[in-house]
């Protein structure tokens, strides 16, 4: 018998989780005349870099946002009175992320909390409720639906419309759902379920999508992936392929100057092993769609949580617990205060 896990759940509830995240959420307004920081650890940091990216496409480059890491923020990141800090976090208990908010409420700057809807009181400004816990410590409902609120709070940025970004965000549970949809997953799984590294690329709005499809793989499979943009992945980064890797090359929105081409001849020169392509078209290995150039992070990364829940059918491992039900892992690691 074929295994379902929870993940497949959480992934199938992605387009009505955003959906009422969009349609329920209050969203507080942003100046744009002020510093804009977006804060978080893993999962949500790749939200934020998204966030960021999309408030400075709307405005034309007007505004600015930052990403952090939440650790940093938590920590010795300088923060004043002036900035507004945006600090994402599903379950909202973990060490960097409140403290992120403690040190920005402390330096007297405007705080909003996107949370999940059973996290506890945050000290913040305003709190953003998102979904419910995850069943799955894969974590893959809740980005999007983090991504569903990030996305209202970049609307405002979209000047009279010009954009159509609100328009793109109104579509996003029908693309999603049609997302789930597509493609052979199973047989992508297959191609690449034995590689020792799988090396995910992804070119400007796509590289949040590639480094959190690298960290799907590795909480849910169990198996070493890197995600970066295709100019890294050209600079010294090739000494240290070997045999039998495999890569997914995010195929680019926007022109990258041939560089996922030029990355793309030279894996095929050197045969390392399978290289697959994610992308809008629909004969990619791991094709989606999405409603709007902006929103190819929400869609895009679709392919990858299945990929992940078919490398775990594959490879025997679970995506649901992670490292809970295996020593040494589950000694050290739930001993671990994150």
């Amino acid at each position: 018998m074929t295994a379902v896990f929870n993940l497949d759940r959480q992934i199938a509830s992605e387009p009505d989780a955003v959906r009422q995240v969009l349609a329920t959420a209050a969203f507080p307004p942003l100046d744009p005349t002020r510093p804009i920081i977006f804060t978080g650890i893993g999962t949500s940091l790749h939200a934020a870099r998204i966030a960021a990216e999309w408030i400075s496409r709307l405005s034309a480059g007007e505004v600015r946002p930052h990403a952090l890491d939440a650790h940093d923020v938590g920590t010795t990141a300088a923060l004043t009175a002036r900035d507004q800090v945006v600090v994402i976090s599903h379950r909202g208990w973990k060490t960097f992320p409140s403290a992120a908010l403690q040190r920005a409420g402390a330096a007297g700057a405007a705080t909003v909390a996107i949370v999940g809807l059973e996290a506890p009181e945050q000290a913040a400004d305003h709190t953003v409720r998102t979904c419910a816990n995850e069943t799955s410590g894969t974590f893959s409902v809740s980005y999007l639906a983090s991504l569903a609120a990030l996305g209202r709070l970049a609307q405002q940025f979209d000047v009279a419309g010009r954009a159509g970004f609100a328009d793109g965000l109104e579509g996003l549970p029908a693309a999603i759902e049609a997302t789930i949809g597509l493609g052979d997953l199973p047989a992508a799984a297959a191609k690449v379920q034995s590689a020792p590294i799988i090396l995910i690329v992804g070119f400007n709005r796509d590289l949040p999508t590639a480094q959190e499809a690298a960290l799907k793989i590795k909480e849910g499979a169990w198996q070493w992936t890197e995600g970066m943009p295709p100019e890294f992945a050209l600079h010294g980064t090739p000494a240290g392929y070997q045999q039998g890797m495999a890569a997914v090359l995010i195929e680019p929105a926007e022109d990258d100057g041939g560089r996922t081409a030029t990355l793309r001849g030279a894996l095929d020169e050197l045969a390392l092993g399978p290289v697959l392509t994610c992308g809008e078209r629909p004969d990619t290995d791991l094709p989606f769609v999405s409603p709007h150039p902006l929103l190819r992070p929400v869609t895009g990364i679709i392919p990858f949580q299945r990929l992940t829940a078919e490398l775990a059918r594959l490879r025997n491992t679970n995506p649901d617990t992670m490292h809970g039900s295996r020593e040494p892992w589950q000694s050290v690691m739930t001993g671990l205060r994150l």
